[in-house]
């Protein structure tokens, strides 16, 4: 299955590749959080509906809920696909930036299938890699002192 979800979100990127958006544009907004070859090699995609992998094979998993919800933005490796009207939200870009660190450090399937299992055990709102990007988002939102992201969510992994 894992596999699986793989393929599909290499072929979505593929998809939307030529609407990709560099996160380079956020420099000024997280310099000292996020180093600028990280921004670089990251991207966004701003979309009308956001894509997740639809198989009975998930559904049936118990993960039927999780692919109906109402999302503003998701995270597929280096990747995130952001709902039309949530571009200018500075701090949900933050908060996928997150994500991205994660998929860097777990890779694919390490991500996939640790999501996966989190949301299974734990629901969405008290998964453990979701508490961490929304508790890193939360602190920016705060204005609190720059740090170093990729180590700092190195280090938690």
């Amino acid at each position: 299955m894992i596999k699986k979800i793989e393929q599909w979100i290499d072929q979505t990127l593929v998809d939307y590749s030529s609407e990709e958006k560099s996160c380079e544009c956020f420099l000024s907004h997280f310099n000292g959080f996020y180093p600028p070859e990280f921004l670089s090699k990251s991207s966004f995609v701003v979309v009308e509906k956001i894509p997740k992998p639809n198989f009975s094979e998930l559904r049936s998993e118990g993960l039927g809920d999780f692919i109906d919800m109402d999302v503003d933005a998701i995270t597929y490796k280096n990747t995130y696909f952001i709902k039309k009207g949530n571009e200018d939200r500075i701090q949900l870009h933050f908060h996928e930036l997150v994500h991205v660190l994660q998929w860097q450090y777990l890779g694919a399937e390490g991500f996939i299938s640790r999501y996966i299992d989190e949301i299974l055990r734990y629901g969405y709102d008290k998964a453990p890699l979701e508490i961490m990007a929304y508790t890193l988002d939360d602190l920016f939102s705060k204005k609190c002192k720059s740090f170093d992201m990729p180590s700092f969510v190195e280090q938690k992994i």
